[in-house]
């Protein structure tokens, strides 16, 4: 029963937050050219979420980035807190979601405003995307992808084979990826009906940036390799010393 309130508690809180929020948001869909101002209302919202919900949070950062860099942040997904938890991102960021996002009413809004969606299912969707994350990233932007396509997997913490997206995009753009861990997500909010909120902390790694300067498209196979192998080493590293930890 405790669970069922907290999880209630935290979809009240996170809805009550987002109304408080919005006339904020409204700046940088009524001014285009204010766009960074997402990435701050973004961490305002992650960090109010967190505080509010009893949920502590911690932001690892393994190299310092550059504030004014432009990065693509590949993270792994498996539950619906990893998308509070990049909005702690200290890089203004925005992100590149399923369409569906447009459909929820009010927050469908703001998303398909101020950041960029895809339906995964359609060929012209996926190359429209493709179109709008370049010019976002000329704009100035950087980028938030879960490069799994979403949460598919049945094995958490296990990362499915990531799609070519972002990584084709950072190499036609020749901008840095930086890989990002998300490792105990899915144990406080698992993806599973009904949705249950436990006890548990939020921790998000930033990883040292992998540049992309020299590369070229046929090379997107070994930089996907390269970045899954960063994410999925330290996921394995961090539940194992999770488990080790944690009392039998």
């Amino acid at each position: 029963m405790l669970k069922v309130i907290h999880t209630y508690w935290g979809l009240f809180v996170f809805n009550f937050l987002f109304v408080l929020l919005f006339p904020l948001l409204l700046i940088p869909i009524l001014f285009p050219s204010q766009f960074y101002l997402t990435g701050i209302i973004n961490r305002w919202w992650a960090k109010l979420l967190f505080t509010f919900i009893f949920v502590p949070f911690e932001v690892e950062e393994r190299a310092l980035l550059d504030r004014k860099g432009k990065y693509i942040f590949c993270a792994n997904h498996f539950s619906y807190l990893d998308i509070p938890a990049m909005g702690l991102n200290p890089i203004n960021a925005i992100f590149v979601g399923k369409s569906e996002m447009e459909k929820v009413p009010l927050f469908g809004f703001m998303y398909r405003k101020l950041h960029i969606t895809v339906n995964r299912e359609n060929l012209r969707s996926r190359g429209n995307t493709m179109i709008a994350s370049m010019k976002a990233i000329d704009e100035g932007k950087s980028l938030v992808i879960f490069p799994e396509g979403g949460m598919f997997t049945k094995d958490a913490p296990q990362i499915l084979p990531f799609k070519d997206g972002a990584f084709r995009t950072a190499i036609e753009k020749q901008i840095p990826i930086v890989p990002v861990t998300i490792p105990f997500n899915w144990k406080v909010l698992p993806d599973q009906h009904p949705l249950k909120l436990n006890l548990g902390k939020v921790k998000v790694i930033f990883h040292e940036p992998i540049e992309t300067i020299g590369l070229r498209l046929e090379d997107i196979g070994q930089l996907k390799s390269k970045v899954f192998q960063v994410i999925n080493s330290e996921l394995k590293q961090q539940n194992a010393w999770l488990s080790v930890s944690s009392p039998s």
